[in-house]
This record gives C-alpha cells, structure tokens and sequence, in this order.
C-alpha cells in the first residue's frame, strides 16, 4: 500500500479487515486481480486457443471473454461472460473478462462503430457471442475427437470438458486449447435450444462486484502512466464562447505548476498533480468572448417552445384526427434541462507520442475517441489505442468524447502522458444536457368515453441532429419522439409532431431518452383521458392494448402485485403509468403521499418484459435503479440557465436521490422467449408519469410540468 492513502488503497486495505468480504473475494480459477480490474485485453499468448474475436481459452482452464461494450454498473461484462460461456459449455467459475479495444471486430449493427447505449448492447450481441461460443464448442469437440479418433458426433461437452462415453476418455478445454486451434473453424455451429441452457436465466453472481469491493476495479480517474502529468482546463461560462485573452501570471505562481497554454476548448491548466492543476484553474483570469449564446435565459426559451408548437412538422399520422368528434382534452406538459450527473467526473488520460497515442478513459464510444485522437494527431486508426476502464456512472454523457479531446490535445501539445479530470462544477455546467420540451397533446372521446383521436406535438431541441445527423432528416428527429409515437397504444386516429427549437444549448442522450420526458406526458394525459371517461385508469389502458398483449401483460401484472385500486393507508395513493423503451414494456405502480410540498413515495411496484432475460438479478438491479434515477429526475432536479450561463454548480443545488428518499421497489420479471431486449433504462421513464397520476388523486391537481418541487409550489 502506498504511503498516501488513495481511494483504491483504501477499498482494498478495509475489505482485508471484514473477514465476510474476504469470503466472498475469491477470484475465478486463473484469474489475476489486475486483468479483470483493469479489463486489460493484452494479446493472444502462446497455446492460447482464440477462434474468433470474442473468447479466448488458455492452458490453464481460464476463458477470456472480450467485452466489446463498456461497463458502467449496468451488469454487461457478467452478461456477456454468461451468454458465452453457456453456448460454449464452460464453467462460469473458469470465467473472466478483458474490455475489447476500438476495432472493427466489434462495431455493431445498431451503432455501426462500438458505442454502449440505447439499451442495445445484449440484443446486438446476443447472437454474435451465442455463436461464438458454439462454434469454439464444436472446434474442441473436434479436436479431442482427432485426438482419439473418433467420430465427433459421439462426443459431448459440458462444464469445461470433452467426454466420449463409449471410452470413457475425458479432455479438459486447457488441454485442448493448442490442438483445437489447428482446427478449421466451421461455420453455422447449431446454438442450443432454450431448454439446454445452464446459465441463461439462472442467478449467475455479478463477475465484477469483488473487485470494486476491494478496490482493485480501475476507473478512468484511477489512471496511472509512469511519467504522467495532470491538467484541467479552464471552459468558457458561456456555450460556444472563445478566448479572447488570458493572464497565468498567478497560476504560473503555484507550486506543481508546469504551464498554462491554449487549446481549443479553453485554457489548459499543467501540473504535477491536480491540486495544484485545480487551484491553477481557479487562479487563471481569462476574459471571454461570448458568442451568440450570451444572452440565453430558459424562462425565454421556455416561451419559445410553446410559441413553437404552433410551428410542428407532421412526422407521423395514422387515420385523421380531424375526422371524428366528441369530447376533446388538451394538455400541455414543461420538463426541464437535466445534466446527468455521474458520481465520476469526466476525466481521460493521453500519451501521444511520434509513434502513436494511447488513451484511457471511461467512454461509451470507443471508435469516436479514437477519431477524435486521429482527428487532432493526424495519425491513423491503427495508431491510435484506446483502453476502456469501468466507468463510474455514464448514463448518456459519455456517448459524447470532449474530455478525451481534452487530454490528447494537451498531450500532444506537451509530449508527455497526461490526465485531465473535470471537477464536478465543471462537470454540472458543460455537460450535453438532456433538452428542455414542451409536450403539447390533443385527445378525443367518443360517447361511449373511447380514445378515437390522439394528437402529440413534441418540441426539444434535436439531439441526432449533431451526434447523428442522418437521421435528422426534413427537419424530424425521430429520436426526439421516443415514448411518443411508438407507444403501444392502439388509437385509430393518431398524428405525431416535431420541432427542433435549436435553443444553442448543447443538448445529449439521457437515460432512456426523449422516452424520460414523452413518457411522462403520454402517460399522465392517459389519466386525464380515463378520469374524462368515468373508467378505471388500468381498464382504459387495456382496451387500447388489444394489439400488445406484452404491453397488456406487463400492466396486468404490475396492478397485480401492487393491490392497485385496493384501500389505500390514509393520506396514500397509487398511481401507475405504462412504457415501451428498447423493445422491453413496463409498467410502474408507486404508492405516493404528500409532505406538504413535497414528494413521498412508499413503495413502488415495477413489471418487466425484456424477451429472454440473460440474469435475472440483473434485471430486478437495474430496474430499481433505473426508477430511483428517474426520481431523482423527477423530484426537484434542473438545469436553468441566466445571461447564456449555468445556474447550478455541484450537489447542493443540483439534487440527486438521497437514500433516504429512495423508495423499496418490487420487481416482476415476466418470462419470455423472445430475443432479448433492453433493461438498463425501462425503469426510468414510468415513475415520473405514476407519481404524477397518485398525486392527482390526493389533491386533485394535475401535474404537468416538472420537476415536482416546482410543479406543488
């Protein structure tokens, strides 16, 4: 242990002292602390048996699966390792995990590059590693069947080991791994059927847990390159603004200081480590060009966006809403800007050198920091080495690769390796926030209190229109009406709209986006409708789902499990709300009370179908922690800005979920044998919607903006 105490010397010296951790720190056969810490790829050593990209099998019994996704709590790296290792028939315990590096091998089909968001990583992967696993299977089956000259059709495998019965000779996969890369690899290997699984859908313990118990997980702040220096970067207040000119006399002062230059980003900050780099940055006077942005105000822009309705490009119809006549209900709901707020700052470390550059960062998009670091050094891709570490919470902000520009541009400009770290106020104030919306939603009632007509107007600011502008076409960004027009709801008259409000605040992907906010109004004016139509708010539901029975089914349950419509404690009421995100339903009970103005939910009650689920505890995981952050989202957090500036700076002004405010959350997990589907962000978008709903039975008022600190003021 290092003489300065630093968080990963701290986990791994306090885990020591609990002789329960100490149990439950052993590693998997093989497996050195360092490589799943780190997720460090390597290369193939001698004897090694690696048939395609994706799994590796050693001597010594260890199989290598590399993780082309980027682990951020969600659960993948176990995932993955589980889906392999069932098709290939090997022990879990023989298992590890190595993060794959930016390359072409693993560019997938939703993304065409490596990206981890969307809740796609298992659906996109789920065949490829399905396969790979068979197909090494088969090629170790084949090698031991030559071995003893046999037909292979008269072996098996199971639990990391060739048998043939009739002999009753046995091979181990280590001892195969050098012969059974002779073998030619076949191609269409038959995947076993949902019945032979041994893994798949079994409590499979998370492969990650021990290492970030005892410290040993490496983060992209936990980054050490011999000879690496540290920087930060001093960022314009105002988006888009430029440097005008700058004074480093003070900050050049401090002791550590190595130089104050800059980059395109702003002024850069170079010290031996990042206290003195912090307090440099604080020290340097910069005056600003502002820009265009100057005088952005979100009480203006808000304004705006209602005016802007009016404005809305047709981007989906179905029948005429114009056609038909009866009761007509009109909404229109507020959300706010959000950052993301990821409990590690954005960092990333750099070593350009004449030769090449490596970089180290937390990322969710491995092939866009390598062009960004062949962007700014002019090398090419083969050059270029990116090292994905876990990271400390992503959530949609690290789909965007600024701070891995930062440190290869400093790095290039100063010759040696170097860290950049934001700290969290800098975090707070330049992140690429969720967008500011207006949702604007027209229904129509027949005599009967049937919905015969539903129109929804979204206006936000366009994020594809930046990070992927091929689907920003005619002024539409299908990504911006998630949770609107693909609900499941069957209406027979429906007509969606778009409009960019291209506010110049710099806008990005949030957990489940656009769902987080369209979700939020569909669900609540689904309320409004029942409550309009003397019916049940789940029995209105259901007779708009004929056409989703999933849909149907996850509500069903969740009204279920949750008693909803029972007697309720006094002063408690539930709400509910149903959501479709990455090809997975939900459906979202909460019991809520009110303290005053604020907020209290008791419990909450969630039902998930997510096709074939991979682990189940995974899904119960990552569905609680998906409502709390919805929450958090939903309570009393926002972004505003004043003269084109950030108002919030750090925690205490920019709320997230206490413990204290998080509620128990019961989870369903339906079975299914459809493909899989996304989890990591289906819990996110009901809660917001049934706290909304629960609310209006307490008090009578509908909420319709958010967050709700504001909304109950």
């Amino acid at each position: 242990m290092s003489g300065t105490l630093n968080r990963t010397d701290f986990l791994a010296y306090t885990g020591r002292l609990g002789a329960g951790l100490c149990i439950a720190l052993s590693l998997p056969l093989g497996t050195k602390a360092a490589d799943l810490a780190t997720g460090a790829a390597g290369t193939t050593p001698a004897g090694e048996f690696a048939p395609n990209a994706w799994v590796r099998i050693a001597p010594d019994e260890t199989v290598t699966v590399m993780v082309s996704k980027s682990e951020m709590g969600q659960g993948i790296a176990t995932g993955f390792c589980t889906i392999l290792a069932d098709e290939l028939d090997a022990p879990i315990a023989n298992v590890r995990y190595a993060f794959a590096p930016a390359s072409p091998e693993y560019v997938d089909a939703f993304f065409g590059d490596m990206t981890t968001g969307g809740s796609t990583s298992t659906p996109d992967s789920w065949m490829p590693l399905r396969q790979a696993g068979a197909t090494a299977r088969a090629m170790l089956v084949a090698a031991a069947a030559k071995q003893w000259s046999v037909d292979p059709a008269t072996c098996t495998a199971a639990n990391g080991v060739v048998t043939h019965a009739a002999s009753s000779k046995t091979a181990t996969y280590g001892s195969l791994a050098s012969a059974a890369s002779q073998i030619a690899v076949p191609k269409d290997v038959p995947l076993k059927t949902p019945d032979r699984f041994t893994l798949i859908g079994k409590h499979v313990a998370r492969l990650d847990t021990p290492f970030k118990v005892n410290g040993k997980a490496k983060y992209g702040i936990d980054t050490v390159v011999p000879g690496m220096v540290h920087a930060s970067v001093v960022r314009s207040p105002v988006f888009g603004g430029s440097v005008s000119h700058f004074d480093a006399t003070k900050a050049k002062a401090i002791n550590g200081v190595i130089d104050v230059f800059a980059i395109s980003s702003g002024v850069a900050v170079v010290a031996k480590n990042t206290w003195a780099a912090r307090q440099a940055h604080d020290a340097v006077h910069v005056a600003w060009n502002d820009g265009p942005n100057a005088h952005v105000n979100s009480k203006v822009l808000l304004e705006q966006a209602h005016a802007l309705v009016a404005t809305a490009k047709v981007a989906k119809k179905v029948g005429d809403v114009t056609s038909v006549h009866g009761t007509t209900l009109k909404s229109t709901f507020e959300t706010p800007f959000l950052a993301h707020a990821p409990m590690e700052p954005m960092n990333a470390t750099a070593d350009v050198r004449a030769d090449g550059v490596e970089v180290w960062a937390p990322t969710q998009v491995q092939t866009r920091s390598q062009q960004i670091a062949m962007a700014i050094t002019g090398l090419p891709a083969n050059k270029v080495q990116v090292h994905t570490t876990y990271l400390g919470g992503g959530f949609g902000r690290r789909l965007d690769a600024d701070y891995v520009g930062d440190a290869v541009e400093i790095s290039k400009k100063i010759g040696k390796p170097v860290k950049v770290t934001w700290p969290r106020e800098q975090d707070i104030q330049h992140d690429f926030y969720r967008p500011m919306s207006v949702n604007a939603v027209t229904g129509t009632l027949d005599a009967s209190g049937n919905l015969v007509a539903l129109s929804h107007t979204v206006v936000a600011d366009s994020v594809a229109k930046r990070w992927a502008p091929p689907l920003f076409k005619d002024g539409i960004d299908p990504l911006a009406l998630d949770g609107a027009w693909n609900t499941p709801y069957d209406v027979a008259n429906m007509d969606y709209r778009y409009v960019d409000q291209n506010s110049g605040v710099p806008v990005g992907f949030m957990r489940a986006p656009a769902a987080n906010v369209n979700t939020f109004a569909t669900e609540v004016f689904m309320d409004e409708l029942a409550h309009a139509a003397h019916k049940d708010p789940v029995a209105f539901r259901l007779a708009l789902l004929s056409k989703a029975p999933r849909a149907a089914a996850v509500l069903q349950a969740a009204a279920k499990a949750a008693g909803y419509g029972k007697k309720m404690p006094a002063g408690q009421a539930q709400g509910i709300a149903l959501c479709l995100w990455g090809g997975s339903y939900g459906a979202l009970v909460a019991d809520v009370s009110l303290n005053g103005t604020d907020v209290v939910v008791h419990r909450t009650v969630m039902a998930v179908d997510c096709g074939t689920v991979i682990n189940p505890d995974i899904v119960r995981m990552q569905t609680q922690g998906a409502v709390n952050y919805g929450l958090a989202m939903a309570r009393s957090a926002k972004i505003t800005l004043a003269n084109g500036r950030v108002s919030q700076t750090n925690f205490y002004d920019y709320t997230v979920l206490r413990n204290a405010d998080a509620p128990p959350t019961h989870v369903i997990v339906m079975p299914s044998t459809e493909k899989p589907s996304g989890i990591g962000e289906l819990g996110t978008p009901p809660i917001a919607p049934a706290i909304a709903n629960a609310v209006f039975k307490l008090n009578g008022k509908r909420i319709r903006k958010l967050p709700f600190s504001d909304a109950l003021a």
